[in-house]
């Protein structure tokens, strides 16, 4: 029987690659000329820990499958009912077991992102919907600060542009800490408000919206920018209101000549502390742009979830009156609206997570 319980062929013969990768890799930290080597170890201890569970995975499916070819002889040759439905048990009960391994082994081995360790380089800005609008992206803001507490992050601020006091209009940011953009990534998109603002004062609800925008922060060795492809302008720094926060030149406008794309950022009273951290976010939209054109999809996929700001190009909405948050993208709604407000996405983007995990098992699967 080459599938006994109706195990995938094509899986099991991926799971035998890994159990033959893993004893290579074994073999390979014993040797004498691997343990002088710092680099090499490391690279080997980190695919030795990456296999670890697709072989326990495996050698459990395996052992399964030979305990239901066991059953299936039994039933076979018993002539006593009882065992024979002992037997039938058994094998119904193996069955579903070995379908059950065989979808998390398949999960293990879907490949692992190599950015989903990267540090987030996240970019919010008010949208539609005025100085409300405002307010809002200051409490999606406070939102990843309290996310990055919970988890035990630390955040960089590279940029902020404030509105009216409460509200602001842009801030950019770094987040650092393991697992942060493969967490993070999924916030990218147009998040809605649905509320009473503070200056209504006829208690009336109105909708404001604010974009979302996740990029990996990227490594000086994934690009090289050519300082002649840059327009570095310097301007005094101001804060609202037109108030002047110093009396120096010190904020700094990087424009990326090719793209076309734009930097500014005068959140440290240093131009060249302010030049350093716009050539970070600037790096790190480059290599966004760059995976968006390798990957078409991912590309379309961005595109419709930054869109705009507008209100109608929506991801989720946070609905105060009915204390309600939807994700429009898996049709999710947790009613918990203050809690998530104070940090606690995990049963968010853990429905997104399962959520792009099943697709790229089918993807997989085909």
């Amino acid at each position: 029987m080459n599938n006994p319980g109706g195990a995938d062929p094509r899986l099991l013969e991926r799971l035998r690659e890994a159990q033959q990768r893993f004893q290579s890799v074994n073999e390979s930290l014993a040797s004498p000329d691997v343990v002088q080597d710092l680099d090499r170890l490391k690279v080997l201890g980190q695919e030795r820990a990456e296999l670890e569970p697709v072989v326990r995975a495996a050698d459990e499916l395996l052992s399964l499958m030979e305990e239901y070819e066991g059953a299936v002889e039994v039933l076979n040759e018993a002539s006593d009912q009882d065992f024979r439905d002992m037997a039938g048990e058994e094998i119904a009960s193996l069955k579903e077991r070995i379908e059950s391994l065989g979808s998390a082994a398949r999960l293990l081995l879907l490949p692992k992102d190599p950015l989903d360790d990267r540090a987030a380089v996240v970019e919010i800005r008010a949208g539609t919907g005025g100085d409300e609008a405002g307010m809002f992206a200051k409490d999606i803001f406070r939102m990843y600060q309290r996310v990055a507490e919970r988890e035990g992050w630390t955040i960089e601020l590279m940029s902020l542009s404030e509105g009216i006091p409460g509200s602001i209009k842009e801030v950019i940011f770094t987040v650092r800490g393991k697992g942060v953009y493969g967490l993070l990534r999924y916030e990218s998109g147009v998040h809605r408000v649905q509320r009473v603002p503070e200056t209504e004062s006829q208690g009336r609800i109105h909708t404001s919206a604010a974009t979302v925008a996740v990029l990996p922060e990227a490594d000086e060795v994934d690009l090289v920018i050519d300082p002649k492809d840059l327009r570095i302008d310097v301007f005094r720094s101001s804060g609202p209101g037109g108030q002047s926060v110093n009396t120096t030149d010190s904020a700094v406008r990087i424009t990326h000549i090719p793209t076309g794309l734009v930097v500014s950022c005068q959140d440290e009273k240093s131009q060249h502390k302010n030049k350093a951290k716009g050539l970070k976010v600037l790096r790190s939209r480059l290599l966004d742009q760059r995976i968006a054109e390798q990957e078409a999809e991912r590309s379309r996929e961005r595109r419709a979830q930054v869109g705009t700001g507008d209100r109608s190009a929506k991801i989720r909405t946070y609905n105060f009156p009915q204390s309600r948050v939807t994700d429009h993208r898996i049709k999710l709604t947790v009613h918990n609206l203050d809690q998530v407000l104070d940090g606690d996405l995990s049963d968010v983007i853990e429905a997104l997570r399962l959520a792009d995990q099943e697709e790229r098992l089918q993807v997989d699967a085909q």
